[in-house]
């Protein structure tokens, strides 16, 4: 684990020198059990480098990455990249059998990739089972030419924050205890932030993030939500933010005292010590989006922003949170984002090939017969009538890329067809075909309830053009954000609610499209992009030397 206290230091002069070539980013994950003290309970977690977070990727857009993993845990592993284009180079997505197969026990990989035209905050994490609950870390990618390529003045540090979440359990067990009641894994014990629980639990000594930092200077934070299964509101105590980008991808300046982040989602803010030379908390709750009276946490997770010269037996600040369900807070963050539309950036696509209309959600389902500890449903989930199910013996992408035959069909529907199917189903499109899809949230019987959806897309970035509540009227065309709409690679649908996004197929491969609430992607909410080759060079070459085999 991290220290406790972290001091920021301050960004030297050099790192605002142009770089004159992209450099190539070299680590080694050593994936293994760690011995941790966590909540007053002694547990065996499966880390990288025995470390929680795991190591922070920096690198500059234009960059390659060389990043050799072993696996030395009794797990089979993959690491996605999550938010990388991957261009040309899906076999390094890491999504377990859609680019790849997993790392097994004893074996190694080494993933090599690109930024390309990439400036923000990502991330990376475990993409196998409920193993990224410890197995993740920050990826930081910096203009070429250093922070004299940020559109804002450059701050004088930066403060990674990273959010997640803890169970005492094993988390392997409690992914199989999901499975075998059928209601999916059950809600953690802790929220954390940089890995630790902060103050606030019941457990007397936890370990608690703290940063110091120096008064009327601005700093940028770089905040992750690496939770599994929970959105959440984030706040510093008599301290406001300016958000200037969000998932690697620059906004317009947007003002506010809260951040709403949703698994999967990043948030750069800027934010300025202008308080009194104090101690104060950050904090940070489970924003529940849930329509039905369903457990969730409700714990506070807290760290410390202290200035420097403060004593240490001050009482520090905290900040009022708002209500764990109040979806007005949220919704307003999550539709006043807009995008920094700067004259060399992409613009909106306006002739669209594939216009989709994709409903998604959660029903019931009679117990499977090894659903053991099923009494009166298990859930499924589904992306138009189709519960999305992963191969057995080979990635999408290798029986793409070798023309294998029934290992997928291409008939992912346009509509829902009258009862939910369980299969591997893709939707194919052409090279530069643009695609736009109106996502659809479903509402659930009521005592399953209605949540908002993290909806993540690999290989691309999109546009969101527009969010909404209830059903989506074909005439909300006309108010769609053509101009400057945020750019994400995750977006939070709204629970009963729509979001309309739009991107160009320019990525030859298989790009998985599922929920970011690690819960509903084995019940099957999911589905694939195939994107074919383009004309020369837009081909996508071979898998790479030691591409790892399904067993």
């Amino acid at each position: 684990m991290e220290p406790a206290a972290a001091m920021i230091v301050p960004l030297m002069l050099a790192l605002s020198a142009a770089m004159a070539s992209a450099a190539v980013v070299e680590h080694t994950f050593n994936v293994g059990a760690t011995n941790i003290s966590q909540l007053c309970t002694n547990s065996v977690i499966y880390t990288a480098n025995k470390q929680l977070p795991g190591p922070t990727i920096e690198a500059n857009e234009g960059d390659t990455v060389v990043v050799h993993v072993v696996n030395d845990s009794p797990y089979s592993l993959s690491v996605h990249w999550h938010g990388i284009f991957q261009l040309l180079n899906g076999w390094a997505d890491g999504a377990y059998l859609i680019t790849d197969c997993a790392i097994q026990p004893s074996g190694n990989f080494t993933y090599q990739f690109n930024i390309t035209g990439q400036e923000g905050t990502l991330w990376w994490h475990a993409h196998s089972s409920l193993l990224r609950a410890t197995i993740y870390g920050a990826l930081i990618v910096k203009p070429r030419n250093g922070t004299a390529g940020y559109p804002f003045t450059a701050p004088y540090g930066e403060i990674p924050i990273t959010l997640g979440e803890w169970w005492n359990k094993n988390v392997n067990d409690v992914e199989i205890d999901g499975h075998l009641t059928g209601l999916g894994p059950a809600i953690s014990d802790a929220l954390t932030i940089n890995g630790m629980p902060g103050d606030q639990t019941h457990c007397k000594g936890a370990d608690v993030y703290e940063v110091e930092v120096a008064s009327n200077k601005t700093y940028l934070l770089r905040i992750v939500n690496a939770a599994l299964n929970v959105e959440i509101f984030f706040k510093v105590a008599s301290h406001n933010f300016t958000v200037v980008a969000v998932d690697a991808s620059y906004t317009d300046p947007y003002a506010t005292d809260v951040i709403a982040i949703a698994p999967g989602q990043t948030v750069d803010a800027l934010m300025t010590t202008s308080a009194p030379p104090r101690r104060y908390y950050m904090a940070a709750t489970v924003f529940d989006s849930n329509t039905a009276s369903i457990p969730f946490n409700n714990g506070t997770v807290t760290g410390i922003v202290k200035y420097e010269g403060a004593p240490n037996d001050t009482t520090a600040s905290m900040p009022a949170m708002p209500a764990h369900n109040d979806v007005v807070t949220a919704n307003n963050f999550y539709w006043s984002l807009t995008g920094l539309a700067r004259s060399d950036d992409p613009v909106v696509p306006t002739t669209v090939n594939h216009s989709l209309v994709v409903e998604f959600g959660l029903d019931q389902e009679p117990c499977a017969p090894d659903q053991t500890k099923c009494k009166e449903y298990s859930l499924v989930a589904f992306m138009n009538g189709y519960s999305f199910q992963l191969p057995e013996k080979v990635s999408l992408l290798k029986a793409h890329f070798d023309d294998l035959p029934g290992v997928y069909s291409e008939d992912f529907p346009t509509s829902p067809p009258p009862a939910v199917r369980k299969v591997t189903s893709v939707k194919k499109v052409m090279y530069n075909d643009v695609v736009e899809v109106v996502l659809q949230s479903k509402k659930y019987r009521s005592n399953i309830g209605t949540e908002n959806h993290p909806i993540h897309l690999h290989g691309f970035n999109f546009f969101v053009l527009a969010q909404g509540l209830g059903r989506f009227d074909p005439r909300a065309r006309s108010t769609f954000n053509l101009v400057n709409p945020q750019v994400r690679n995750t977006v939070a649908v709204p629970g009963g609610g729509w979001a309309v996004i739009r991107f160009t197929a320019n990525n030859p491969g298989m790009w998985f499209m599922h929920c970011h609430l690690d819960a509903h992607v084995p019940m099957g909410l999911g589905m694939v992009f195939e994107v074919l080759d383009g004309p020369a060079p837009n081909i996508l070459p071979p898998p790479p030397v030691g591409y790892p085999k399904c067993y």
